[in-house]
């Protein structure tokens, strides 16, 4: 888990990359990252992730202009994600799919706060990992039933979410249609109780905090809202508690296998 939450605070500092120039349709790779107001190249040293941000009291080094804390929160978010996750998988060959997926469920999440859209560079790219790697475990742990449950799964979201989105646009986006298959082949391939259990709290987190939302005045009915993040949500709940949620009752057991 230490070994983990170090590599997440690493992907994290390379989200915080993908967060901000994805959706402006810039490269992830080139230029080096600079200041935002003086565009001055950012040194290695004034790039460790967190401490960097503490140690130059949220100020760029060479103009003084403000850092905002969502660095330093992607950074130590991801890394926090990235232990727990590792916790629920274990030294597993598919311990990187799903920190892959994780990853990836958190810049989405973040894009679709800020622009409403969750871009097809980064949803694409995720799902091919995850399943690359998932196809890739079931062969070394010879157990390609899951991934028959995934495929399945994945279908099944993409059926579900594409007719939601057909008969309402303004509720479920067409990226959120794209991001389907990925979390049903992700959720499947651990097990039918975790695409239960994902697709039910991502509805359930997504109907609260917009009826929480119009109720506060702070929504418009007929206003988008950020879906991805409630997916992003279910999702995370599901890959790390489905099992102890549904251990405490026997007759759902059978959903884990």
């Amino acid at each position: 888990m230490t070994w983990s939450a170090i590599a997440g605070l690493v992907v994290g500092s390379f989200l915080n990359v993908v967060i901000y120039r994805v959706p402006r349709g810039l490269s992830v790779v080139a230029p080096r990252s600079a200041c935002p107001t003086c565009h001055t190249p950012i040194a290695a040293r004034d790039n460790i992730p967190v401490i960097s941000w503490l140690a130059l009291h949220a100020r760029c080094r060479s103009c003084g202009a403000a850092i905002s804390v969502r660095y330093p929160l992607v950074e130590a978010a991801t890394a926090l994600a990235f232990a727990l996750i590792a916790w629920r998988i274990g030294p597993h060959p598919q311990l990187a799919a799903y920190l892959v997926c994780g990853a990836s469920l958190i810049a989405l999440a973040l894009i679709d706060v800020e622009h409403l859209r969750l871009p097809t560079r980064v949803v694409y790219v995720s799902t091919a990992l995850v399943v690359a790697l998932l196809l890739a475990s079931s062969a070394w742990l010879d157990e390609w039933h899951r991934s028959v449950v995934a495929v399945l799964s994945a279908v099944v979201w993409l059926a579900l979410f594409g007719a939601i989105h057909t008969v309402s646009p303004r509720a479920l986006g067409l990226g959120d249609v794209r991001l389907a298959p990925l979390l049903g082949f992700a959720l499947g391939w651990l097990s039918i109780g975790a695409v239960i259990v994902g697709f039910f709290l991502a509805n359930l987190v997504g109907s609260v905090v917009g009826i929480a939302l119009i109720a506060m005045h702070r929504l418009e009915r007929r206003q988008p809202v950020p879906y991805g993040v409630f997916l992003a949500v279910g999702a995370g709940i599901a890959i790390l508690f489905t099992v102890p949620m549904l251990s405490y009752w026997p007759a759902l057991r059978p959903l884990l296998g």
